[in-house]
């Protein structure tokens, strides 16, 4: 039964009205990303000046830092909300919402994803414990990330004598999506997609509000011609598709049937990464596997611990995942992160955050930009600038053992490796250990509540969060720990008599 039209990007993007919620699907790097889609809006408003007073919601990264993704929607007028998991990757959408011209919230990613489900079933809202203790917590920040957020998106709840969040449903009026096929009913298959992300838990919600659904599409075909097992999003919740000839599966991905699991490319020969600073922190962290562990990498230094695991081969050693529900393979890092080449198994990210909440992951290395001597870390606001969680405190909040990797200190940092000792030439000017981190993502209190074992690397130290506080256990060889450590940091950790040494071969070409 057909359900669906077929018309061009523009005409879709007028099915687009004033005040509509707009609900936006990617992750980072072009990944399930409908830029045909997100380049028609633009066009669209600065042509037009419509639509206006739009409130976007992603629950992960959309960009490039530059121009596309969540940069379209960056105008003063067209947008005066965003709900967003993570803003790191539109740096316009950050200076809007530091300066006060939009409402900026942020709400964990996977919690993001999970309430378009609730919302599809008309249920009343996520009840969760994830953001328990954190920015989101509505005895804290409550999600709002400047003065302009005024609503109240998450409250607190009691069950059985337990405190939860109830993060409270909304109306979603559009979807802009993305698939690789539609037939001619309108139904879709994200067969050359890198991940299922949330695609249609988006499609639902929107649907069941009655709003449209948009799908941009890479190719037409006929009625059937798609297998059942194929088709992720049925005609029934899809109101228009775009066919974009030009379609790609990421900004730097025209196609590779390997990265969307169609099929198994031979592996690359393993390389060691170069020594550098991060692939010292990495090094030291990758010490904490545990062959059979499952896993999950977060963006930057941490997913230089998956190369290590590649280098050496040891892919089948572990679970890998990633939060846009893919596991295994090899998982690419950078602006490809997110993407896997071979992949074992491809779920809807809604999904893997269920298995994430309920403790599924034994370990989860993740990024950090402020620690303090609470272990408490931020990830989500530096410097004034929104840059949200995407999943971190879905993932932190409930892996059993959780790695954090950064620099000791960042801007101007000048450091010597590569003989088994490290020299510190320049210290940075930002201290990233500090009293009170400017805004809580992980709660080091929240964390010690639920027995969760966690710990602290960078390149110079290395540190624990035990029942007291924050106890240092490494350092650097090569390193004086009173000018080039303790000297640096904001709080005086707990320390035994004599700190232990991190291994010099972290420190060598040869690891």
């Amino acid at each position: 039964m057909a359900t669906a039209q077929f018309i061009s990007a523009d005409a879709a993007v007028r099915l687009i009205q004033d005040n509509d919620a707009v609900g936006l699907i990617g992750g980072g790097g072009g990944l399930v990303e409908a830029t045909c889609l997100h380049e028609a809006v633009e066009r669209r408003f600065l042509e037009t000046g419509k639509p206006e007073n739009l409130t976007c919601i992603h629950a992960l990264g959309i960009g490039d830092r530059e121009q596309r993704g969540m940069n379209r929607f960056a105008h003063e007028g067209m947008v005066k909300r965003v709900i967003g998991g993570h803003w790191v990757w539109s740096p316009r959408m950050q200076e809007l919402a530091k300066e006060n011209k939009i409402e900026a919230y942020v709400l964990p990613g996977g919690v993001l994803m999970q309430l378009m489900r609730e919302i599809a079933a008309k249920r009343p809202g996520l009840i969760t414990h994830v953001g328990l203790g954190t920015f989101v917590d509505p005895r804290i920040d409550g999600g709002k990330m400047n003065a302009a957020a005024k609503e109240n998106l998450v409250e607190l709840l009691t069950i059985d004598k337990q405190t939860y969040l109830r993060y409270l449903p909304m109306s979603v009026d559009i979807a802009l999506l993305k698939g690789s096929f539609a037939d001619e009913d309108g139904n879709i298959s994200v067969d050359q997609e890198p991940a299922n992300v949330d695609i249609y838990a988006m499609a639902a919600a929107v649907h069941n509000c009655g709003g449209k659904v948009i799908f941009q599409v890479r190719e037409r075909v006929e009625r059937g011609a798609l297998p059942a097992r194929s088709v992720r999003i049925p005609a029934a919740v899809v109101d228009a598709v775009v066919v974009d000839e030009n379609q790609r599966q990421g900004y730097d991905l025209v196609y590779d049937p390997s990265i969307s699991g169609e099929v198994r490319a031979p592996e690359l020969a393993p390389v060691m990464p170069e020594l550098t600073v991060r692939q010292i922190i990495a090094r030291r962290a990758y010490a904490e596997l545990k062959a059979g562990a499952v896993i999950n990498y977060g963006f930057g230094i941490p997913d230089e611990v998956a190369t290590i695991v590649a280098a050496r081969g040891e892919q089948e050693n572990y679970y890998q995942t990633i939060e846009h529900g893919t596991y295994g393979g090899t998982l690419l890092t950078g602006n490809l992160f997110g993407y896997a080449r071979n992949p074992s198994c491809m779920i809807d990210g809604p999904s893997q955050f269920d298995f994430y909440s309920g403790g599924g992951l034994d370990i989860a290395f993740l990024g950090f930009g402020e620690l303090d001597q609470k272990g408490s870390v931020n990830v989500s606001r530096l410097g004034g600038l929104t840059v949200g969680p995407g999943g971190f405190i879905d993932i932190a909040q409930n892996a059993r053992k959780v790695v954090f990797c950064g620099t000791f200190q960042a801007k101007g940092l000048k450091q010597r490796f590569g003989d088994g000792t490290l020299k510190i030439d320049r210290h940075g000017d930002i201290r990233k250990l500090v009293r009170q981190v400017e805004q809580i993502t992980f709660s080091g209190e929240q964390a010690l509540s639920q027995g969760q074992e966690v710990m602290y690397i960078t390149e110079r130290a290395v540190f624990r969060l035990e029942k007291h506080g924050v106890v240092l256990l490494e350092v650097a060889p090569g390193i004086d720990l009173q000018q080039d450590v303790l000297d640096q940091m904001d709080f005086l950790p707990i320390m035994p008599v004599t700190p232990g040494l991190m291994a010099p071969s972290n420190f060598t070409a040869d690891f």
